[in-house]
C-alpha cells in the first residue's frame, strides 16, 4: 500500500532558489522573478519512507517528482511475475517522465530509504515552460538525458559482459554521486545485490561472485553494501575490454 507523507513547508526549507540541488534537477538561467514563480509551483514536498511507493504503475499522472534526499528504484513486472528492475534515482534525478506519453505511470517508484521529493504539478510545469524558455530547454536536456541513459542499459544487456555490466554500474553510480558532492571512491549501496542482478540482467550468484572476484584482484573492497573503489582505471579496462572483443 502507498504510503505518502506530506511534509509542512514551514519544517522544510527547500525552495528550488535556495536548493543546492537546482543546477541538477530544475532551473538553470532563471532570473530571481522567475525562481520565485517555479518556488509556489513546487509547494508541495513528499516524503516516502523506505520500501514504500511514491507511484505504481497504472497510475494517472499528474506530477513529477524531483528527489531531494534519498533514493528509488523503478521497477515493472514480468511476464512470469518477477520484478525487473528498470533504474536507480538518487538525489537531484526527476522521477515520473514515464508517464507523460500515456498520462499514465509506466513503472512503479520504490523508496530504498526514507527519502523526500519535490512534488512538480505536471500541467502547471508546462505552462511556466512556455513562458519561461530557459526551463523549457533544461527539461528537454533531463528528457534527453533519459534516452541516453536507457540506451546505454540497453548496451549494458545487449553487448557486455557479466563483470563487464558490474564494473560499468559501479563507476556509472559513482559518477552521480561524485557529481552530488560525493565521494568519488568510497559508497554505500542502496539497492540490493538482486536489485542490482535485476537491472543489468544478471543472476544474483553471478552479481555476488563478480563482486568477490573485483574485491579479489583489488579493484574493490567489498564489506558487505560498503563499497570502495580502490582502482578505477582497473574498472575501466574491463570496460573498454568489450569494445575489443
Amino acid at each position: 500500500m502507498q504510503s505518502v507523507i506530506p511534509v509542512r513547508a514551514d519544517t522544510v526549507k527547500a525552495a528550488c532558489s535556495n536548493c543546492n540541488l537546482r543546477e541538477l534537477c530544475l532551473p538553470i538561467g532563471l532570473s530571481a522573478d522567475e525562481l520565485e514563480e517555479l518556488d509556489r509551483l513546487v509547494a508541495n514536498r513528499r516524503a516516502v519512507a523506505r520500501g514504500d511507493a511514491l507511484f505504481h504503475s497504472g497510475e494517472p499522472f499528474t506530477s513529477l517528482y524531483a528527489v531531494r534526499t534519498g533514493f528509488f528504484k523503478t521497477c515493472v513486472g514480468s511476464e512470469d511475475g518477477r520484478e525487473q528492475v528498470t533504474g536507480f534515482q538518487m538525489a537531484g534525478e526527476l522521477l515520473g517522465l514515464d508517464g507523460i506519453s500515456l498520462d499514465q505511470h509506466a513503472c512503479d517508484a520504490i523508496a530504498l530509504e526514507d527519502s523526500l521529493v519535490c512534488v512538480i504539478p505536471f500541467q502547471e510545469l508546462e505552462v511556466l515552460s512556455v513562458r519561461f524558455p530557459d526551463l523549457q530547454r533544461q527539461f528537454h536536456k533531463i528528457m534527453s538525458r533519459e534516452i541516453v541513459r536507457d540506451q546505454g542499459v540497453m548496451l549494458l544487456l545487449g553487448s557486455m559482459r557479466a563483470e563487464e555490466r558490474l564494473a560499468a554500474f559501479i563507476l556509472n553510480l559513482t559518477q552521480r554521486l561524485h557529481s552530488r558532492g560525493f565521494s568519488s571512491t568510497s559508497l554505500v549501496l542502496r539497492m540490493t545485490r538482486e536489485e542490482i542482478g535485476s537491472y543489468l540482467g544478471l543472476k544474483l550468484e553471478t552479481v555476488s561472485r563478480s563482486f568477490s572476484k573485483f574485491n579479489e584482484d583489488g579493484l574493490l573492497e567489498v564489506k558487505q553494501r560498503q563499497i570502495r573503489v580502490l582502482d578505477e582505471e582497473g574498472l575501466r579496462a574491463i570496460v573498454n575490454s568489450g569494445s575489443c572483443d
